[in-house]
């Protein structure tokens, strides 16, 4: 693990890209206007020189923590975003619910959009929406909530938190939640992104990276 100055966490460093553990609250990606430029990507830039201009290869939505990787060079750019496509990479999520799930596990399918007016918030759509689907595992109940292991077999935007929260997911929002749940400005989401397996870009062997959860 490398952290240097403060500006970003590094899990793992190499000549092709990054591992990043991206706090809550932060951008992946610069928005729209001056007060959305601090983000994941520019501080990576600012201590990557050689970094690629456009390094993302995938996104975590600013409320959720945990690992990300992002490309140095175009070639393994391209060759990350490939593995994300074809749903080559695995993704693991830890989270604490706001309430009980008594079930041990299952397969959430729930098809949602963006609604327009009131952005970024998703809405479940049965006939205009995207399939998002996600695999859930009940780790334990604790003072009236649940924690949960999810693996998101698609990257719908907002997945886990919208197939926590609704009653034809789980009907328990994750804690922190300020768009799903009861969460108010400035929560914690918790909702960790905690174990990334994918293949090297250059050499093809299988690499898995994994975090603590800090809940």
């Amino acid at each position: 693990m490398v952290s240097r100055g403060g500006s970003v966490r590094i899990i793992y460093e190499d000549p092709l890209f990054v591992v990043v553990d991206k706090p809550g609250g932060l951008l992946s990606v610069p928005g729209r206007g001056e007060d959305k430029q601090d983000c994941v990507v520019n501080r990576l830039k600012k201590l990557f020189p050689c970094c690629m201009e456009q390094p993302s290869v995938h996104r975590l939505d600013m409320d959720t923590s945990g690992l990300i990787v992002l490309a140095i060079t175009p070639r393994a750019h391209r060759h990350l975003s490939i593995q994300f496509q074809n749903r080559m990479v695995e993704k693991r999520y830890a989270a604490l619910l706001d309430g009980i799930v008594n079930e041990e596990a299952g397969e959430i399918r729930l098809p949602f959009r963006l609604d327009p007016d009131n952005r970024p918030y998703q809405v479940y759509d049965p006939v205009n929406g995207k399939m998002g689907i996600s695999l859930w595992q009940n780790l334990g109940n604790d003072e009236g909530r649940t924690r949960m292991a999810f693996i998101p077999l698609t990257g719908r935007t907002h997945q886990l938190r919208v197939h926590s929260a609704h009653e034809l997911g789980l009907g328990c929002p994750i804690v922190g939640d300020r768009l799903y749940g009861n969460g108010r400005s400035g929560d914690q989401l918790m909702l960790y992104a905690r174990y990334l397996r994918f293949r090297h870009p250059e050499k093809g062997e299988p690499l898995v990276f994994e975090s603590p959860v800090p809940f």
